[in-house]
């Protein structure tokens, strides 16, 4: 059974850069596509990044667009996602899925996303 599961999330001042990982364990195989989502109190979910098992092409929300990155390191099982500029908008909790009928290319709005983890929160804040 697949599993994610993603690192502590943390509280960062506005301007600030945090990191966090999603690591999955009980896969056989990496042409999977892993997807980051947050949620915030009042709002919908919201689409962050993706990134696909085979070509890693990746994929991004418009509000996240120039300030995170995502990237994965398949011997690890683990999808990084760095974002930089935090603002108190991005204050969530964020979420990693991932999605096993794709090969190539990633898509956020895709309603074949599964396997979520827990969540994460990050707090930006001063």
């Amino acid at each position: 059974q697949v599993q994610l599961a993603e690192s502590r999330g943390g509280l960062v001042q506005p301007g600030g850069s945090l990191r966090v990982s999603c690591t999955a364990t009980g896969v056989t195989q990496d042409l999977y596509a892993i997807g980051w989502f947050r949620l915030a109190p009042g709002k919908e979910r919201e689409g962050v990044s993706c990134i696909s098992g085979y070509d890693r092409s990746t994929a991004y929300g418009e509000a996240v667009k120039g300030r995170f990155t995502i990237s994965r390191d398949n011997a690890k099982n683990t999808v990084y996602l760095q974002m930089h500029n935090l603002q108190p908008e991005d204050t969530a909790v964020y979420y990693c899925a991932a999605d096993f009928t794709i090969r190539t290319g990633c898509y956020l709005e895709s309603h074949t996303w599964g396997s979520w983890g827990q969540g994460t929160q990050v707090t930006v804040s001063s």
